[in-house]
């Protein structure tokens, strides 16, 4: 079995020694769907499932691990993991977000470049972009469908253009000893989701809450959607308030000239204020509903 010396070794057992050997003749690519490390990934490996890859690659600089040799079979490419002439994958399953849409951080791009002048160096997988399912070379997960039992998109249309426009010339370029065709510049917003964003925002526990809030000597700063939760409260009861005062103003008004007493007046004002109340609360309530 071969051992990438670039990766830290976590090896995986008992498929480590149990499993078939292979002669790996491409290297295919994926995307995990979890924003995970190295070591993560094989414990996953380890403890929930009875797959695994040969390599697993994290966000971080040089957090890739390798869990099993490259010429013993790991089982994450379906059809391409071991075939009858004993050729077979290797699998290098990388970090991803939760939904396999971000690309590869600058990170990830090189130990994946790095990794593919290894394996062409030491196993003589082709420089090219694998032709057919068993054509030697480099390809990504989606590339066939014999390369998964039920179908994926893994690892993504980000990923994938990244592979044939920055991955693969690099890995061509590295290996030949010529200038790579393209820079390879770090994504800002890699590995960024919406959640992370919304989170940033809303959640961020920095803002100057109200004076006012019977906790604020013990909890002076608030997140933003505290602050707009706090604003909706007041503006309703402002609301209720104008409103309230509104209709008192209407009923006074309509009781001059009539030489009513005063609790006749005091009536109409206490009854047009409560109306006025429960109007507002039930607008509020079914334009919330």
């Amino acid at each position: 079995m071969a051992w990438y010396p670039r990766a830290t070794k976590m090896e995986l057992q008992p498929e480590s020694d149990s499993q078939a050997a292979i002669r790996p003749t491409q290297l295919i690519m994926h995307s995990i769907v979890a924003n995970w490390t190295a070591r993560r990934t094989y414990e996953f490996w380890r403890d929930s499932t009875n797959l695994e890859s040969h390599f697993g690659v994290g966000y971080g600089a040089r957090d890739i691990a390798q869990y099993i040799g490259t010429e013993t079979r790991a089982d994450a490419n379906a059809g391409a993991n071991r075939r009858a002439d004993g050729t077979g994958a290797i699998s290098v399953e990388t970090a991803s977000n939760s939904t396999a849409t971000d690309p590869w951080n600058a990170s990830q791009l090189e130990e994946l470049i790095v990794l593919g002048v290894w394996a062409h160096q030491r196993h003589g997988i082709p420089l090219r972009i694998c032709r057919t399912h068993s054509d030697p070379g480099f390809g990504y997960h989606s590339m066939y469908s014999q390369w998964s039992t039920s179908g994926t998109a893994c690892p993504g249309p980000a990923r994938i253009r990244q592979f044939r426009e920055v991955v693969f010339p690099a890995i061509v370029a590295r290996a030949t000893n010529k200038p790579s065709p393209k820079p390879i510049e770090e994504d800002p917003m890699a590995g960024i989701t919406k959640q992370d964003i919304f989170n940033a925002v809303w959640k961020t526990d920095a803002i100057a809450g109200p004076t006012d809030a019977a906790d604020h000597k013990t909890n002076p700063t608030w997140q933003a959607q505290s602050i707009l939760k706090d604003v909706q409260v007041r503006v309703r009861r402002m609301d209720a308030t104008v409103k309230a005062q509104s209709a008192a103003i209407t009923a006074l008004a309509g009781q001059v000239g009539k030489n009513t007493d005063t609790a006749t007046v005091v009536a109409a004002v206490q009854k047009a204020i409560a109306d006025a109340v429960i109007k507002v609360d039930v607008d509020i309530n079914s334009k919330e509903s």
